[in-house]
């Protein structure tokens, strides 16, 4: 009779989280549709989805598909993207606090991309109020991926041949973040005014420079991440249980650590070549989610992913809204979720010891 019982308890909390992601998912098109619908055009969400299926005015055409819907799109698959890379970051490090902004890899990626804009002049195509659009995005990612690459590989060496402590990875994160972010400002000081203007703008973190052609991209590498990292679903539930365990299983870990940090690093190097650097969105969501799926990461992945696109899109929405004309940096307003959460999960850990 028990063991009936623990599998009918089992089977109940499966049930719930698969119904939670059915959730998940209707809450970001919800989401989504209020943030179409939000701006100065004064559009009601039901003229919006009359828009979508091709019913609107051509004034609610414009509005929908050439200005508010690359926005949110970009929002929803950077969200992913972010989040999915940051649960995945948390896994195989085995580190809570991990993710691309908090281990340098984001701020790599900046400096990259910042030396392709200035060095390489693939810098600002056009300007807008939203931001900058990139005239080579394609040298301007690979920049960001070496970029991003460098920062990975030493926190892999620390990680892998000092045998670091999780605490002292992070602050390297700090230190390799302080400096690529010096040597972003020594590029900018000895570029001209336009080019500097461009890494400005693209730095603060903007969502509306994004053309359908750069979403794209990013749909298709964070696709192909995604589908990654749920291929090794197992193999990152198994590293929970310790490296040593993970072994035992069958797993490769050493390979799996390798090739998650590069699809990692990949992932976040394009997402960050093309909307600037928003903080913390890898972090917040898999903490979010861990509390109602666990650490299954059969859940814990898609869950993460769509949590991270929910709290991009309230962000973007909150940063073009509180001061309307005006549109805020979304980096400025992940950072104000980010920060309090970060310091948190340090003062939690610092109890524990």
């Amino acid at each position: 009779m028990p063991e009936r019982q623990l599998e009918t308890e089992y089977s109940k909390y499966i049930r719930f989280k698969r119904l939670f992601l059915v959730l998940m998912v209707i809450l970001t098109l919800a989401i989504a549709l209020v943030a179409i619908a939000s701006g100065s055009s004064g559009l009601t969400i039901r003229q919006v989805a009359m828009t979508l299926l091709g019913k609107g005015t051509a004034k609610e055409k414009v509005v929908v598909f050439n200005l508010r819907l690359p926005r949110v799109v970009t929002a929803i698959v950077a969200g992913i993207g972010l989040a999915a890379v940051g649960c995945v970051m948390q896994s195989i490090l085995r580190n809570p606090l991990a993710s691309s902004s908090t281990l340098g890899v984001s701020q790599g990626a900046a400096f990259g991309a910042a030396f392709a804009i200035i060095a390489l002049d693939a810098g600002m195509q056009s300007q807008t109020l939203d931001g900058v659009a990139i005239s080579n995005p394609y040298i301007t990612s690979i920049c960001a991926f070496v970029g991003s690459m460098l920062s990975t590989l030493v926190v892999l060496g620390l990680s892998r041949i000092k045998k670091i402590t999780p605490q002292t990875m992070i602050l390297s994160g700090v230190a390799l973040s302080s400096l690529f972010s010096g040597g972003t400002t020594l590029l900018q000081y000895f570029a001209d005014d336009v080019k500097v203007a461009a890494v400005v703008f693209w730095t603060f973190g903007s969502l509306g420079s994004t053309s359908w052609r750069e979403i794209i991209i990013m749909s298709v590498v964070v696709a192909a991440a995604l589908l990654f990292f749920l291929w090794n679903r197992w193999n990152y539930n198994a590293l929970q249980s310790g490296e040593s365990t993970a072994k035992g299983l069958g797993v490769n870990t050493d390979r799996l650590l390798l090739t998650s940090m590069v699809v990692s690093s990949l992932t976040a190097s394009v997402i960050v070549s093309y909307i600037g650097i928003i903080n913390f969105i890898g972090l917040i969501a898999p903490h979010l989610m861990r509390r109602v799926v666990g650490s299954d990461y059969r859940y814990l992945l898609p869950a993460s992913a769509l949590m991270g696109s929910v709290l991009l899109l309230l962000s973007d929405t909150v940063a073009r809204l509180i001061v309307q004309p005006v549109v805020l940096p979304i980096g400025a307003i992940t950072s104000f979720l980010g920060a309090p959460l970060f310091l948190y999960l340090i003062f939690k850990g610092g109890k524990r010891r």
